[in-house]
């Protein structure tokens, strides 16, 4: 009996993230990637058995989650007190994800700017990692497959 090509999941812990082609740092966490597109109901006069459904445009529901340790290095927060100062520098960047040190997937989004940053939850009685959390609003994603 031949077996043909297994293709294994890729493992959702090496990842990278790049803005404007220049790797940022390392970052605990990335959410968000997702895309919908928009349904429309059309009933048509005289069919009465189903209705019609149509597709309409995509849309981004969410915003891109970005989770890194906080360090002094103070990028992301610049960058958001500048958007909080009506200064908007739009960036495009990607979410790589790895497999054997290699690239596998990568998401590209478009024309992002930070929504939000949150600070890290500090607790005196903790021993957690400072995280900070940037979410990226963007005008589109996109998804390459590396052979």
């Amino acid at each position: 009996m031949a077996v043909g090509v297994r293709n294994d999941p890729f493992l959702a812990h090496t990842f990278a993230v790049e803005f404007d082609g220049l790797v940022v740092g390392g970052f605990a966490e990335v959410s968000g990637l997702g895309v919908e597109t928009e349904v429309f109901d059309y009933r048509e006069g005289g069919v009465n058995d189903h209705m019609h459904r149509f597709p309409g445009p995509a849309r981004y529901p969410g915003n891109i989650v970005l989770r890194r340790g906080m360090t002094d290095a103070q990028t992301l927060w610049n960058w958001q007190n500048d958007v909080a100062q009506g200064v908007i520098q739009r960036r495009s960047g990607s979410i790589v994800l790895l497999s054997a040190g290699q690239e596998a997937l990568r998401w590209n989004f478009v024309n992002g700017y930070p929504a939000r940053w949150t600070g890290p939850e500090l607790r005196a009685s903790g021993a957690a990692v400072a995280l900070e959390t940037l979410e990226i609003a963007h005008e589109g994603l996109t998804v390459v497959s590396e052979p």
